[in-house]
């Protein structure tokens, strides 16, 4: 007997996969038409209204990471005038007209009236740039005033004199006995500078930039 052929089962194949396309998804939705098929129209319609859904999703996202961005880098406050009123030995820092932080300071043991001349230890009034700044300063740190200008130069050569400079906004002196640091703390001791304490200093190195005008008034 002549043995039986082996007969193979390919017409089961394309039903097998009609079935699978035509099989719906276990979560619900619409099924993703396979590849090289047209969609059918009530895919094509599901897809387009999940688009603008999406498109809010990633608006909300980026926005939520722009504002973490911005909270994690404020602003630095950088303060656009000084103001000095050497009567009440007292100085500001202020941004758009509002002050935002107040210091006592100290200044020459001449103080009243406008500097005329190098060693009369007084204070220059009037508006100044703050120009340049020494970090290694003899008084911890240091900011320069803009004195002499012009007008300044003149009144003093017509007097026949110098009119100095050097006219610093600094810290207390550089010494180790903090008994002796005390003895500079409210009163006077510069030469015609404003002094103020160390702490206050870092303060106000770190908020003001070079063209920060001054205005010292009596």
């Amino acid at each position: 007997m002549p043995p039986i052929p082996h007969i193979p089962i390919l017409p089961r194949l394309p039903i097998r996969i009609r079935a699978q396309r035509e099989r719906t998804p276990r979560h619900g939705g619409t099924a993703s038409p396979p590849a090289g098929t047209p969609a059918p129209p009530g895919y094509r319609l599901a897809a387009v209204r999940r688009w603008p859904s999406v498109a809010l999703a990633l608006v909300a996202v980026v926005a939520l990471l722009t504002l973490a961005g911005c909270a994690g880098k404020p602003q630095q406050p950088w303060v656009d005038q000084v103001m000095v009123w050497k009567s009440q030995r007292r100085m500001a820092l202020l941004q758009d007209g509002e002050v935002l932080h107040e210091y006592r300071i100290a200044l020459g043991e001449w103080p009243r009236g406008h500097k005329r001349q190098e060693g009369d230890e007084r204070t220059p009034e009037g508006d100044y740039i703050l120009d340049w700044r020494n970090p290694n300063s003899r008084f911890h740190r240091s900011i320069h005033i803009s004195y002499p200008n012009a007008r300044d130069i003149r009144r003093a050569r017509a007097m026949g004199k110098d009119p100095g400079g050097m006219i610093m906004i600094h810290g207390e002196p550089k010494v180790r006995s903090a008994r002796f640091r005390e003895r500079y703390l409210n009163r006077d001791w510069t030469n015609g500078c404003i002094a103020v304490r160390n702490h206050e200093m870092d303060e106000i190195w770190r908020l003001v930039r070079y063209g920060t005008p001054i205005r010292i008034l009596p």
